[in-house]
């Protein structure tokens, strides 16, 4: 590390890649990074020699010489990496658009990572992550990995507790937002407060102290019944019931809305999707007008319209976890590792969403103890379900699935749900071979998929 960082991401066609950039550019005096390379595969080449080609600009831009290399053959890029970094969709968004159309076909929830869609994109995320780490325990044993492909939570298990790679830290930008727009609300200033997280990825809790000590997590809670400015952008805003607010002492994340709200939840969504459209199709198209833009030469920094795709500052808290390492900072950031007891009521090596410090020996969860019945009964139910997702990911075991889609609190069963587990397994055959045995079995029972737009994206190799 004396000569300069080397910075490898995987996933560096992606539209979120120039955030990135930005991140490293603005830490460069406390973090050398000597050079980066951006990776993909073949289907997302075009967009990676775009997006590589903007990031060479934003660098030659900077007072900074750094080269940006770009390649499709991990292990050349891999070969004695520092850092890794991790913002790949396996199936690129068109798999997220099926895992909301088939879901909301059955008229029930179709959402990224929450639900039959969040359980997709495990299955298919999971195996390439695992060979992914194989690799970097040949070709670059002492970098670490920084993850922010989703589902995040289950993504980090599978690394730490499945592949046995220690040196690995999950995040999500969840707990940024919050912590950038709460202050708002209580009419102070992000420096006026402190936070502690902790729970799950996507399903976390916090609470909140002033300058002086004296916790206002009930004051949020209040005006929150009134708006609640911390909702994230891609979730639908429905008032949570504010009798439930005022007999909770933590506050919720921005997805509990799908758990504790699921029919309203669900009633957009059902509108939106009886209108021909999905949020994954709308991100869809605002991540083509974001490739355009990208494409002039002329342009040498992060659009403005970033800001709109969903999944703003992952990037930089990727940048300030490997900052905090490589400093030695000792740092406080919400991310996710391993829980080492700080979370009482959930497995002592699962992978939690909490508070933690981080240094170079990566992070230390700060304990938050006993979560109240109704929260420790979510949140032992969640990680139960991640369990058995990454076991049926890992495996390819049929019944494992089944029980991972009976115990996941957003399925509703008499509605379908094996039936949509089923065409979901033959909508995603091509980046399922762990079930390719019972998907041939399913298709050849009749299993179709029903969704025509979902259909054609299949009809087309998609």
């Amino acid at each position: 590390m004396n000569n300069g960082l080397k910075i490898v991401t995987i996933g560096g066609g992606s539209s979120y890649t120039p955030e990135l950039m930005q991140g490293f550019i603005k830490r460069y005096e406390t973090l050398p990074v000597r050079e980066i390379w951006l990776v993909d595969i073949p289907e997302g080449e075009e967009k990676l020699n775009i997006v590589g080609a903007l990031a060479q600009r934003m660098w030659d831009a900077s007072p900074y010489d750094v080269k940006v290399h770009l390649t499709l053959n991990r292990r050349e890029a891999l070969k004695d990496a520092d850092f890794v970094t991790t913002q790949f969709r396996v199936g690129l968004l068109n798999a997220r658009i099926k895992d909301e159309r088939i879901p909301l076909s059955y008229g029930q929830i179709g959402q990224e990572t929450n639900g039959a869609g969040g359980i997709f994109k495990a299955l298919r995320t999971i195996p390439v992550i695992m060979d992914i780490v194989r690799d970097m325990k040949e070709l670059c044993p002492d970098a670490w990995l920084i993850n922010f492909t989703n589902p995040s939570g289950m993504i980090t298990e599978s690394v730490i507790r499945r592949a046995g790679f220690e040196k690995c830290i999950g995040l999500c930008n969840g707990p940024i937002t919050v912590m950038k727009e709460e202050p708002e609300m209580l009419g102070g200033k992000q420096e006026d407060y402190s936070w502690r997280f902790a729970g799950l990825n996507h399903f976390h809790y916090h609470r909140v102290w002033d300058r002086q000590g004296n916790e206002v997590t009930s004051e949020i809670l209040r005006l929150m019944s009134e708006d609640d400015r911390t909702n994230m952008a891609n979730v639908h805003d429905v008032a949570y019931l504010s009798d439930q607010l005022d007999a909770m002492n933590c506050i919720p994340f921005s997805y509990h809305r799908y758990y504790y709200l699921y029919e309203e939840m669900l009633q957009h969504q059902i509108e939106d999707y009886g209108k021909g459209t999905t949020r994954a199709e709308n991100v869809k198209k605002v991540e083509d007008e974001l490739f355009e833009l990208y494409k002039d030469p002329a342009l040498h920094e992060m659009p403005e319209l970033l800001m709109k795709r969903g999944g703003a500052y992952y990037s930089d808290a990727a940048c300030e976890t490997i900052h905090n390492i490589y400093r030695n900072t000792g740092s406080l950031m919400v991310v996710n590792t391993k829980n080492r007891g700080a979370v009482s009521c959930l497995p002592y090596d699962s992978i939690v969403e909490i508070s933690s410090l981080i240094n170079a020996k990566g992070a230390s969860p700060l304990v938050w103890g006993d979560f109240e019945p109704s929260e420790r009964g979510w949140l032992q139910i969640m990680k139960a379900m991640e369990e058995c997702v990454i076991e049926a990911a890992v495996t390819g075991d049929y019944g494992m699935l089944v029980k991972a889609f009976q115990i996941n609190p957003l399925i509703r069963h008499g509605h379908g749900a094996k039936e949509m587990m089923d065409e979901m397994l033959v909508a995603n055959e091509k980046y399922l071979p762990q079930f390719a045995e019972k998907i041939k079995e399913l298709k050849e029972q009749g299993t179709v998929i029903h969704d025509e737009k979902v259909r054609q994206l299949c009809e087309q190799g998609l």
